[in-house]
């Protein structure tokens, strides 16, 4: 099995590569306000931070994820190119129904008012970090169906991997990733972080046991992540991406 980034020994290089994708059929569309920065369809922002979304993909009872998440959204605003926006699917008001309405017809009012707000949120992301463990060799399903649900807030933007799992480490739900966000129009990263048998490699304080190692590859992510950030940020506001998609 590949090496995670929790037990390598050395630094950023020990963090395993994953592959990211994301497959999006947008069901009735954006439900935001035209113009707003941030916004599919509103002006690009070019400067101060990148705004990072991390987006905790289990919501099963008991899961590890939420140790893994706020670790690494630690390490996130420690590297200081980020503003951090942790996006938790297990909340209820970021769940969105598995049905999914017709094309062009309105959404009740409770799931657009679910949708509208993830909306807003994506959008205003400059990169996604997904943290994921590995069910039966892939992620896990409420993460694709919360994915499915939008398409142009993901479009032109860098998107890394943090997983997590037993001998695994969750790689094999990155690499199913992978392919999914490039059919959104996103770009994932190299560079991921990996922990097999994470639940042994997380002291009580939620730490990484080996923090030096786990810190460096944090760092090797972050810093490809903030390229790509930065060029595609830019990029974005020149060219708007949905005049080439």
């Amino acid at each position: 099995m590949p090496g995670t980034a929790a037990n390598a020994a050395s630094a950023a290089k020990t963090a395993s590569t994953a592959m990211t994708a994301s497959t999006a059929d947008a069901s009735g569309g954006t439900e935001t306000e035209e113009g707003t920065v941030g916004t599919p369809g509103g002006p690009e922002r070019t400067g101060g931070p990148l705004r990072l979304a991390v987006i905790v993909g289990s919501v099963r009872a008991g899961r590890f994820g939420p140790v893994v998440s706020a670790w690494f959204a630690e390490e996130a605003r420690k590297y200081g190119a980020y503003d951090v926006d942790v996006i938790d699917l297990a909340e209820a008001e970021h769940e969105l129904p598995v049905a999914f309405p017709e094309f062009g017809e309105p959404l009740p009012p409770a799931v657009k008012a679910v949708h509208s707000g993830l909306s807003r949120r994506l959008a205003a992301a400059d990169v996604f970090v997904i943290v994921t463990p590995e069910y039966n060799h892939s992620f896990p399903a409420p993460l694709k169906n919360t994915i499915d649900w939008f398409r142009d807030e993901w479009q032109a933007k860098p998107a890394g991997f943090v997983s997590y799992g037993g001998m695994a480490g969750g790689q094999r739900a990155v690499e199913h990733l992978r392919p999914v966000f490039a059919e959104l129009h996103a770009v994932t990263v190299r560079e991921t972080l990996s922990f097999h048998m994470a639940w042994e490699r997380f002291d009580k304080d939620g730490r990484p046991r080996d923090e030096e190692g786990s810190t460096a590859a944090a760092k090797g992510m972050l810093r490809q992540l903030e390229w790509w950030g930065s060029a595609l940020r830019e990029a974005r506001a020149k060219f708007p991406y949905g005049s080439a998609a």
